[in-house]
């Protein structure tokens, strides 16, 4: 069991702990519970949007739930040097919604499916092989901001969820707002004013009594496991290939999202730790997303990426065992073999999660925010370039329609708000001198002599 260093918080388990069994399953389910209806909700929009039928749908979702298995052992474990070795769940990524149905309808789903193909390793492999040239442009201020961002733009997701689900019939209902308040209080509660394996369940927790009310009022669907098989044998190039050139890089962009994400959640993770992730861990985390990607794809997966939820719990929990998550892992893959148990996991409401995954990206948002205080003199430069990269990224966020005049691909690739707030904060960084700029690396104490400090040093 770690104890609390300097920068990090209290862990009930470190990263190479093993909690035992019983208590590493229930984490295990704790983790899968909380990613598993935002996974493999983006096989159900993209699906929907672009008409395929039930049992093409039915496929893709156990397709996401087996890669995203296969990429969280790989992640936790390694296989070569693919892999971080780091607590980091692994899962379908709403960055590619919008492109995934946009490209679907115009072009086919092969054509998804290729650019997926070609750019998945492609991008991320490059930078994760030449991540340690790079590191530099990517300090804690940067990194920092990423995972800010990325708690805070999933924030209305997490809303949408705890109101219903977007296009519900009963979306904003009482009942549904009441269910994911239950689930928020049940989980901040137990984490608050219990020890022990309360606390460290406490999210699990408030799910499981959240689903029991629901059934109690009669708000739960049984039908899909009743359709569902038992088991679904995966299909290599079930909808084909074509590799359309204006799809390659709009996915290209994306994945670039992608590796900005990665690196964020890393950093996220690590910061419980007080550190941030070693190159090793850079680059093993990074080629785990694009190989897992690439490799899905011929599965028609979508693409696989690190999941910022997840990053929540390990802060929310202290339980930083990459252990339990391998187990995570095991269980998602088991899920992407049985249709049947899937189905019974996805009965679960969308408000009952809505009350966890709210929980979790505020967490991922103040892990953000930590790793910023820790590792970061709040003076005036600094100030400045925060709060331009999240207002741009908020911005973009919060009010799509105003790069509305912009071309296509530049539509879509600005209004990311991880790349809009990553790369506005990469220039500023890069191009202001200061402590943590790459090309100036003003030492410590002219900076501080120059402009006297606002907020908490390293220190």
């Amino acid at each position: 069991m770690s104890n609390e260093t300097d920068g990090s918080i209290q862990l009930e388990y470190g990263l190479d702990d093993r909690p035992p069994w019983p208590k590493s399953l229930l984490l295990g389910l704790q983790h899968v519970a909380v990613m598993i209806v935002p996974a493999t909700a983006v096989a159900f929009i993209v699906a929907g949007d672009v008409g395929l039928s039930v049992a093409d749908t039915a496929y893709i979702v156990q397709m996401v739930l087996l890669f995203s298995g296969l990429a969280t052992v790989v992640q936790a474990y390694t296989v070569g040097p693919v892999g971080a070795r780091l607590p980091i769940v692994m899962g379908s990524s709403f960055t590619f919604v919008g492109a995934a149905v946009t490209i679907g309808i115009d072009y086919g789903m092969a054509a998804v499916f290729g650019a997926i193909l070609v750019t998945g390793f492609a991008v991320e492999g490059l930078i994760g092989w030449q991540f340690k040239r790079i590191k530099p442009f990517f300090p804690p201020l940067v990194t920092g901001l990423v995972v800010v961002i990325i708690g805070l733009y999933l924030i209305p997701v997490a809303m949408d969820y705890a109101a219903g689900g977007v296009g519900a019939d009963d979306y904003g209902a009482l009942h549904n707002i009441g269910l994911a308040a239950l689930v928020l209080a049940i989980a901040v509660g137990l984490n608050l004013f219990t020890r022990g394996i309360a606390r460290l369940l406490s999210i699990l927790a408030g799910i499981a009594i959240g689903y029991v009310v629901a059934v109690a009022f009669g708000l739960v669907d049984f039908s899909p496991i009743g359709e569902a098989a038992w088991v679904a044998v995966p299909s290599p190039t079930r909808f084909g290939f074509e590799f359309e050139p204006i799809a390659i890089v709009v996915f290209a962009f994306l994945f670039l999202v992608s590796a900005m994400e990665t690196v964020g959640d890393m950093s996220g993770v690590t910061a419980a730790e007080g550190r941030n992730p070693t190159d090793k861990e850079f680059r093993g985390g990074l080629f785990n997303d694009g190989l897992l990607s690439s490799i899905g794809a011929i599965f028609a997966a979508f693409p696989i990426t690190s999941f910022s939820q997840n990053v929540g719990i390990v802060n929310f929990t202290g339980v930083m065992s990459r252990h339990v998550v391998g187990i995570s892992g095991v269980i998602l893959a088991i899920l992407g073999l049985s249709p049947k148990v899937g189905a019974a996991v996805t009965t679960i409401p969308s408000a009952v999660f809505g009350g966890a995954v709210l929980l979790m990206v505020g967490m991922v948002a103040a892990s953000g925010v930590r790793l910023i205080v820790l590792h970061t003199d709040l003076d005036r430069r600094n100030m400045v370039i925060v709060a331009v990269s999240l207002g741009l990224g908020l911005g973009v966020a919060t009010t799509p329609e105003a790069l509305s005049g912009l071309p296509n691909a530049a539509e879509t690739f600005f209004g990311e708000p991880v790349i809009m707030t990553a790369l506005s904060a990469l220039l500023l960084n890069t191009f202001v001198p200061g402590e943590q700029s790459p090309l100036f690396d003003t030492p410590a104490d002219e900076s501080a002599e120059s402009e006297p400090s606002v907020g908490p040093s390293d220190d």
